[in-house]
């Protein structure tokens, strides 16, 4: 099973692309199947074909479908939340209290991406495509598995008193956070239109799923204009500038180390159905795999090698030239913040007694300097 999560800023196309990729993986042979968990649903007129909650055949070997986050939550989410009051109410908690704590933020996008998995390892598919949201709401939907197994700890304790509702959904959130940062199974294709203020965004994306240690397999820049040799009457002027502009941003790309970059040129009719999308993978994948991606290796997260004082822990991050970095320890986690984006990150175990004495970032990402002794832990 692959799992390949297509992400991007709103209105950069990524709902095309990944129907695209869907249609050239089904006629590859491969059954796949197409998800969306944007709310603002849009595959099944990419695919000109009409999808529910359910998957639906579109082609041979291509099923949609397009996930119901709020029936999800009315479906599953208030009975367990149910059952979490009465724990929290049992355990000392008046009622207003228990009420307040299971009041969990990105509930919606959570059970989406339960549903994924769900659907994933239930059906007959050996490539799920998903149409994820906005690049915003994709990097929470990311980031909840870790987020809400951490919520679960603090109010019940790593053993504390819970029903096995809650006990499930704490083994299900571990797994969903262990098939999302397994490279082999998925990985996240980002889509960008080449301008300046999409690609800022872009980079922030990149560093943030390497926080998580979600791994990226390839970038594609969308909406190209055409090439200069179909330019023709008063427009080519505007076209030629446009492009240029285009041509400086993905330089820039390359420049920060965000290559190769797949192109797509821009339609002057919209891609709609089978036909079109499968022209459109063609130009976007070019008789490759549509899996490979960019067949760049995936580098761990962290690397820890020995220092004249103590230890360096290397972060695989890659960041912008004026990206803001903030470095704290909380117990025996280093809390990262990224341009806002913050993740704490478990310490190895012989890097707890030692102390942060300074930081620096190179072309591979950031590197951290530990203090203490190599003989302690």
């Amino acid at each position: 099973m692959r799992i390949l999560l297509c992400t991007g800023k709103g209105g950069v196309g990524k709902t095309t692309l990944a129907a695209a990729t869907g249609a050239a993986l089904a006629a590859l042979g491969r059954k796949t199947l197409v998800v969306s968990t944007d709310p603002a649903h849009s595959l099944g007129d990419a695919f000109g074909h009409p999808l529910g909650a359910e998957p639906s055949e579109v082609d041979t070997l291509l099923s949609g479908v397009q996930v119901d986050s709020r029936t999800l939550v009315d479906a599953t989410w208030e009975r367990l939340r149910g059952e979490l009051r009465t724990v929290l109410a049992g355990a000392g908690l008046d009622t207003l209290d228990a009420e307040e704590l299971t009041v969990l933020p990105g509930v919606d996008e959570l059970l989406a991406l339960t549903e994924v998995r769900r659907l994933a390892g239930d059906g007959p598919w050996e490539t799920v495509v998903v149409d994820c949201g906005p690049t915003a709401e994709t990097l929470r939907l990311l980031a909840l598995p870790e987020a809400v197994s951490g919520y679960l700890t603090r109010v019940f304790g790593p053993r504390g008193r819970v029903t096995d509702s809650v006990r499930r959904l704490g083994t299900h959130l571990d797994g969903l956070r262990a098939l999302l940062t397994d490279p082999s199974v998925t990985t996240v294709r980002l889509v960008l239109t080449p301008e300046r203020v999409v690609v800022a965004e872009a980079r922030r994306t990149l560093s943030s799923l390497a926080l998580r240690g979600i791994a990226v397999d390839g970038v594609i820049a969308n909406r190209l204009m055409p090439a200069p040799g179909l330019w023709r009457g008063g427009a080519a002027s505007w076209l030629r500038t446009r492009r240029t502009q285009q041509d400086a941003v993905l330089a820039e790309l390359a420049a920060a180390g965000i290559a190769p970059v797949a192109r797509v040129e821009h339609r002057a009719v919209e891609p709609v159905g089978l036909p079109a999308l499968l022209e459109i993978a063609a130009e976007l994948y070019r008789g490759e795999d549509p899996l490979a991606g960019n067949g760049a290796p995936v580098t761990p997260l962290l690397r820890v090698r020995p220092a004249a004082a103590g230890y360096t822990l290397r972060v695989a991050i890659p960041l912008a030239r004026d990206a803001e970095v903030d470095l704290a320890r909380v117990d025996d986690d280093l809390a990262i913040t990224v341009d806002g984006f913050r993740r704490l990150i478990a310490l190895p175990e012989p890097l707890r007694p030692c102390r942060i004495t300074g930081a620096e970032s190179d072309a591979d990402g950031l590197v951290v300097h530990l203090a203490g002794n190599r003989g302690r832990g």
